[in-house]
């Protein structure tokens, strides 16, 4: 088994999540259910798509779930390049809670204090998290990674930030890593 850094690479890198789907609209927990992006959604993704545009962005690497790959493909068409696709951006699996409304065991979950039956505890989606973004990060700079809510929360914990904070859909951010001695990342949403 592979050892897991504990703490992300110091490298800046832009993050967006997906546009916006039906599940996300109703505040329904999405999880690994592969939900489409709904018209707003493409909306969003074409919107952020231009926002990107000369930016320095070199390599964008994405989740496979379609609500991120289609997010992926505009902003890819928009900036005149290729991504590719790392598996460990997939979002988290909440068992028993996907499909079910956002309530009060999300905080819970976040916290590390519960976990539902067939889901992913927040500490392991960490882990994978930080993983993937130290993989993406070694792409030519400056990467643009394409995901999804919950495991921003989980890189946002990683970067010393508080978590439990709901990440707007299709709204680019720039990660800027804290200066040498420091340990809270910046975020620099555009738009």
């Amino acid at each position: 088994m592979d050892v897991v850094p504990a703490t992300l690479t110091r490298i800046p890198f832009w993050f967006l999540r997906h546009g916006e789907t039906d599940w996300n609209a109703q505040n329904l927990s999405q999880g690994n259910v592969d939900i489409p992006l709904n018209p707003t959604g493409l909306a969003q993704a074409r919107s952020a798509a231009m926002l990107l545009r000369n930016r320095g962005i070199n390599s964008m690497v994405a989740s496979p779930l379609s609500r991120a790959r289609v997010t992926a493909e505009i902003a890819a068409e928009a900036l005149g390049m290729e991504f590719s696709i790392d598996e460990g951006l997939r979002e988290v699996a909440f068992g028993v809670q996907e499909g079910h409304p956002m309530g009060e065991w999300f905080a819970h979950w976040v916290a590390g204090e519960l976990t539902p039956e067939g889901a992913e505890s927040f500490s392991d989606l960490t882990a994978r998290a930080i993983a993937a973004i130290n993989r993406c990060v070694l792409q030519p700079e400056a990467v643009l990674v394409v995901a999804h809510g919950a495991l921003f929360r989980a890189l946002r914990g990683a970067m010393g930030l508080e978590p439990n904070f709901r990440t707007p859909n299709a709204v680019p951010i720039l990660c800027t890593p804290p200066p040498p001695g420091g340990a809270i990342w910046e975020l620099h949403p555009v738009g």
